[in-house]
C-alpha cells in the first residue's frame, strides 16, 4: 500500500515539472536568435531592400556609361582629329604651292589645299605671309578679295595674291622662300620655296578667295 502511494506522488510531481516548464516556454516566447547564435531571418532585408539597391546600381550603371561616352567624344575632339564639321583650319592642315603669274599684272600666286582626309575652314580672311625673320619682310594686307569663312576639302581650294616688291628702284633682299600661315599666332607656319627668287620690298597680300582673278594684288 505504500510503495503504491510513493509511486503515485512521484508521477505527480514528475506531472507538475512538466506543466511548469511547459508554462515558463510559452510565457518567454522563442529565444532570441542572437542569443543563441542563430541567423537572423533574410525574408525582411532582402523584401526592403532589394528593389532599392537594385534601382540604385541600375542608375549607377546609366550614369557610368553616359560619363564614359561624353569623355569619349571629349576624346575624340581632344585627340585633333581634324574631320569634323567646323574645325578651323590651321596651317599644318594644309599643302601650299607658290606659283609666278606674269598676267595681267605679275605676281605670286598661293594656293591653299587641305591635306588628305582634312575637312577644315579659313575663318580668318588674309594669309600672314613674310620673308624672312625681320619685320621689313612682313606682307601687308590689301583688303582684296576675301570670302569668310572658305571650306577646304578634297578637291576645294583658296587662293591669294602677293606681291614681293612694290616700290621703284634697286632697293630690297633677295628671298628665296616665303613664310605662310593661316594666321599670325599659328605655331607651325610653312616655309615654301618660291619659283624664284625676287627682290623684296613692302611685300603686300591680298585676301582668300576661291577665286583667281580676285587675288591679283593691287596698291589702292
Amino acid at each position: 500500500m505504500r510503495s503504491r502511494l510513493a509511486t503515485r506522488s512521484t508521477r505527480l510531481v514528475l506531472a507538475a515539472a512538466v506543466v511548469t516548464a511547459l508554462a515558463a516556454t510559452t510565457a518567454c516566447g522563442p529565444e532570441d536568435p542572437s542569443e543563441t547564435g542563430a541567423a537572423a531571418p533574410s525574408t525582411s532585408a532582402s523584401s526592403s531592400t532589394s528593389p532599392t539597391a537594385s534601382a540604385e546600381g541600375t542608375e549607377s550603371g546609366d550614369g557610368k556609361d553616359e560619363a564614359e561616352a561624353t569623355a569619349g567624344d571629349k576624346g575624340d575632339s581632344a585627340s585633333g582629329d581634324k574631320s569634323g564639321y567646323g574645325q578651323s583650319c590651321g596651317t599644318n592642315d594644309l599643302d601650299f604651292t607658290v606659283t609666278w603669274e606674269a598676267q595681267p599684272i605679275s605676281h605670286y600666286l598661293v594656293t591653299a589645299k587641305a591635306k588628305s582626309g582634312i575637312t577644315c575652314y579659313l575663318d580668318v580672311n588674309t594669309p600672314s605671309v613674310s620673308f624672312g625673320s625681320g619685320a621689313d619682310g612682313v606682307a601687308s594686307p590689301v583688303g582684296q578679295g576675301g570670302e569668310d569663312p572658305i571650306k577646304l576639302s578634297g578637291s576645294s581650294v583658296a587662293y591669294a595674291g602677293i606681291d614681293a616688291k612694290t616700290t621703284e628702284g634697286e632697293g630690297g633682299k633677295k628671298f628665296e622662300n616665303v613664310i605662310i600661315a593661316t594666321s599670325e599666332d599659328d605655331p607651325n607656319p610653312a616655309e615654301v620655296e618660291l619659283p624664284d627668287a625676287p627682290t623684296v620690298d613692302k611685300p603686300i597680300v591680298t585676301n582668300w578667295s576661291t577665286k583667281r582673278d580676285e587675288v591679283i594684288p593691287r596698291i589702292a
